[in-house]
């Protein structure tokens, strides 16, 4: 029985032992495939990382090429640093050629390194033109130049020109501070990816360019550094720069301010005295040399005020009467005799563009229209009038006057002071025996019709005139004249016309006064005849002065 027994223990043994490999085997079989998968799912994700960190990669890259400055520095001192060294190779073995035997391959080999060592030498020098450190131009502020002195009311603007270039250059120079911080921020990104790369990887290309992104970085970040350090230095300097050159336009224009009040007063003053002038002296003749004596006075005064303000120095005065004095001695040429002309034209106030006026050049008279003023010469524009028809007979024409002219020829002004009207007057000739008075009164009644208009405009204009001028005479009433001339009476009627259209009023009055003449039977119009008596001997025959009958 006992044997029976452990014969039966052994198979239940034996069938439990069974059944535990079996189920060990298939829980083995279980972990291995669970392992699998979790191996599968990692290196899924390993790529998904790496996938990820390539399009960041790719991204920041993108990036760092839009911060071209920096990094073209960045590679010029690199290829600095790679000429220098392949320069001292080519030193090292130039000196090892020399102490050989010189045959004809090393000798030829000697130059062509020789030649290659100037080449070398050439680039290197370009690439180091401002030091041997990197980004040595980047990272050095713009030169301050001296601040302008300020002195007077012109040096304002040029202090605030300089002003606003030292705050151009330095918001430049913030500028690249600010695009290498930039970049700095993303190199860090960038060697932050690389690190996950090589984590993930392993492969050396990838801890090369870590490597050579770290050595970058610290270049940047020292060079970042420094620019922190000189910004703000920079920054205190232009505030100081700023600070007193505000402090000199400030006290110039108050300068300027209390020079204009001043001025102001001046002219109110003398503006006071003219009134006074006005309406106390009746007398034209002496308003005008008052009035003349005044603004004399008045420029006067304000020159010498603007003169002992800005005038620091004696010797100033000195050389402005050199200078003076030289061009004085210069102005006798006919260029800069036409410069002085134009300034006395401009500032004289005797010629403006679109008046009329008569010139007379090298025997001929030109009258025309003003068209310009420049600093050479007067351009008239030449229009048909009496002496177009009467001499010229030409018309139409540009006209160029020198400006120096205006001191050596006869210029005639025919609308100064914007005195549009000219005198004007028509002549006819009547016989011994015609009715002369009834012949003057109709052509004295004839001119006041067709100019009275100009009559009143002009009496206008001359009350105004005589601010600037002394005028004894200002009867603008036609006048009518008569003189007894060989072959008849000659009526003179003179009337006030437009100085741009004497001829069309001209031929008016003109052919109206002939109508009128003609209506008169007691008035003839004289014309070239000759009369003859014959005596009753017909020998003798007395011939009469001939006359215009």
């Amino acid at each position: 029985m006992l044997k029976l027994f452990a014969l039966l223990l052994s198979v239940s043994l034996a069938f439990a032992l069974q059944d535990t490999i079996v189920h060990s085997s298939e829980s083995a079989i279980q972990i291995k495939s669970d392992v699998n998968e979790t191996v599968l799912k990692r290196e899924e994700q390993r790529k998904e990382q790496i996938v990820a960190l390539r399009s960041q990669l790719a991204k920041i890259e993108q990036e760092l090429d839009k911060e071209k400055i920096w990094t073209k520095s960045y590679s010029s001192y690199l290829t600095s640093l790679e000429v220098e060294k392949s320069l001292k190779e080519i030193e090292r073995k130039i000196n090892r050629l020399k102490r050989l035997h010189r045959t004809r391959e090393r000798k030829e080999e000697l130059e062509a390194l020789v030649a290659k060592k100037k080449i070398l030498t050439t680039q290197l020098s370009e690439l180091k033109k401002k030091g041997s450190s990197p980004f040595s131009e980047l990272i050095t502020p713009p030169k301050i130049e001296n601040a302008p002195e300020v002195k007077n009311p012109f040096n304002i603007f040029t202090a605030i020109s300089f002003l606003k270039t030292i705050k151009k250059e330095f918001d430049g120079y913030v500028q690249r501070k600010e695009e290498l911080g930039k970049l700095i921020t993303l190199l860090i990104k960038e060697i932050r990816i690389y690190k996950e790369l090589y984590d993930l990887t392993k492969k050396e290309k990838y801890k090369r360019v870590l490597e050579k992104r770290q050595r970058e970085l610290d270049k940047f970040q020292a060079a970042y550094d420094i620019l922190l350090v000189t910004a703000d230095v920079y920054k205190k300097r232009l505030e100081v720069i700023e600070i007193n050159l505000n402090k000199k336009i400030k006290a110039q224009a108050l300068k300027l301010g209390n020079i204009g009040i001043i001025v102001l007063i001046v002219f109110l003053i003398f503006f006071i005295l003219k009134l006074f002038a006005k309406r106390y002296i009746t007398d034209n003749e002496r308003f005008y040399m008052a009035n003349k004596f005044i603004t004399f006075a008045n420029f006067t005064i304000i020159l010498l005020i603007v003169f002992f303000n800005y005038i620091e120095n004696a010797s100033y005065i000195v050389t402005i009467l050199g200078f003076a004095s030289a061009g004085i001695a210069i102005a006798m040429k006919d260029w800069f005799m036409s410069i002085l002309g134009w300034l006395v034209i401009v500032f004289g106030g005797s010629i403006h563009v679109g008046d009329r006026i008569r010139v007379d050049m090298d025997g001929m008279k030109y009258i025309g229209d003003v068209l310009d003023i420049s600093l050479l010469r007067i351009t008239i524009l030449e229009d048909i009038t009496l002496t177009s028809v009467s001499h010229n007979r030409r018309a139409g024409r540009i006209v160029f006057i020198p400006n120096n002219y205006i001191f050596t020829r006869m210029i005639a002004n025919y609308t100064h002071y914007s005195l549009k009207t000219v005198w004007d007057g028509v002549k006819i000739t009547v016989t011994f025996d015609s009715n002369h008075k009834k012949a003057m009164h109709i052509a004295k009644e004839i001119a006041k019709k067709y100019s009275k208009g100009y009559t009143d405009i002009t009496r206008k204009q001359l009350n105004k005139l005589r601010h600037h001028y002394s005028l004894k005479n200002t009867n603008v009433e036609p006048r009518i004249y008569s003189f007894i001339e060989d072959y008849g009476i000659d009526i003179e009627a003179w009337y006030l016309t437009n100085a741009y259209a004497t001829l069309t009023l001209r031929s008016v009055i003109s052919m109206e006064i002939v109508d009128a003449f003609n209506k008169e039977e007691d008035i003839t119009i004289a014309y070239p005849t000759q009369r003859i008596n014959l005596a009753r001997d017909k020998t003798q025959t007395k011939p009469n002065d001939g006359e215009l009958v």
